[in-house]
């Protein structure tokens, strides 16, 4: 009787132990489903638990939609704490239970640029948080928020500045405007607001007149020199006649050739009629713009023009009567290549 007790206690012990270490080797054992390195899991605010597991075998994350109930109860996950949660290929239960219930959300980056609008801004933000453009747009419209905030309708756009940034995916559209602000801030230090100041301009309107260089190169060699022909002319009063202007007055997207009758359009961003610089800016300007009008080139150019080989690069001048001879050069340019529009 003693031996087949023994017999039977050792058994129960082997087998107990065997099932033992089969639910430790489920539980933190690899336990992801997917074939890829990871995978993402989305859980909205006011998400519950039956959302978290309909996402989970959606995206085939866990390989076993039960285990994870019994780990998850078992652990009291219990409270869903929303967000954006980065799955690695092999995570365990344990470990991904564990992490869903703190709220360790894993951050996405935000990146805009060559940003015409605030429609198109709302529409890139979107991409990667919790809000969609609308909320975005609506949020970034607020006369309360604009008023804040030191800007108007026109020139708000400017406190957005083309970077990669972290932010959680859950984050509001008025935490992210907050965020902006905070980059606006720092951006705008001691050295630039004083470099605005000596140009006798606001921080908008050098914001302005960056979107304008921008719209008209890519070249960061010539913006300064091109920074330097817009400062020369609001210094003297002349209009700026920057086409740029005029393309955005059209509301167009681009223009290959800017034609006399696109110069009567009827609008304040037109700087061929209107002189000074117009309402605001007409595109989100790369901080390297900005800089390039705060740091502009010493020269007394009045005038410049696309170069006749069409590299993106500009024929500066001095005189109107130089001018003529570079941009004489260009149409011809433009009508060899049968670019008329």
């Amino acid at each position: 009787m003693k031996k087949a007790f023994l017999t039977l206690g050792l058994l129960i012990l082997v087998v107990g132990g065997y099932y033992a270490w089969r639910t430790w080797k489920k539980v933190y054992g690899p336990a992801t489903g997917f074939a890829g390195k990871e995978q993402v899991l989305l859980i909205p605010t006011g998400a519950e638990m039956v959302q978290v597991q309909d996402s989970l075998q959606a995206g085939n994350i866990v390989s076993d939609i039960r285990l994870f109930r019994w780990v998850a109860t078992r652990k009291k996950y219990e409270r869903i704490r929303p967000g954006r949660y980065v799955v690695p290929k092999g995570m365990s239960m344990n470990d991904l239970v564990n992490k869903l219930r703190s709220g360790d959300q894993d951050p996405v980056r935000i990146t805009f640029n060559n940003i015409r609008n605030l429609p198109q801004l709302a529409g890139q933000m979107a991409k990667y948080i919790q809000s969609d453009s609308l909320e975005v747009l609506t949020a970034i419209m607020d006369p309360a928020t604009i008023r804040k905030l030191g800007f108007n309708q026109a020139t708000i756009i400017s406190l957005f500045l083309p970077n990669t940034y972290e932010v959680w995916w859950t984050t509001t559209p008025d935490q992210l405007i907050d965020r902006m602000a905070k980059e606006y801030k720092q951006f705008w230090n001691d050295e630039r607001r004083a470099k605005a100041d000596a140009l006798g301009l606001t921080q908008s309107e050098v914001s302005t007149l960056a979107s304008i260089v921008q719209a008209e190169t890519g070249k960061t060699s010539d913006a300064p020199k091109i920074a330097s022909v817009y400062l020369n002319r609001l210094r003297i009063g002349m209009p700026l006649q920057a086409d740029p202007t005029l393309v955005y007055a059209l509301g167009l997207d681009s223009l290959n050739r800017v034609l006399h009758n696109d110069k009567r359009v009827d609008s304040p961003y037109n700087t061929y009629t209107h002189a000074g610089l117009p309402p605001g800016p007409i595109n989100l300007p790369e901080p390297r713009f900005i800089d390039a009008v705060l740091s502009p080139a010493k020269t007394d150019y009045l005038y410049f023009c696309a170069r006749e080989d069409l590299s993106g690069y500009s024929n500066f001048s001095t005189t109107y009567q130089q001018h003529l001879v570079n941009a004489r050069r260009y149409q011809q340019a433009l009508n060899k290549r049968g670019i008329y529009r």
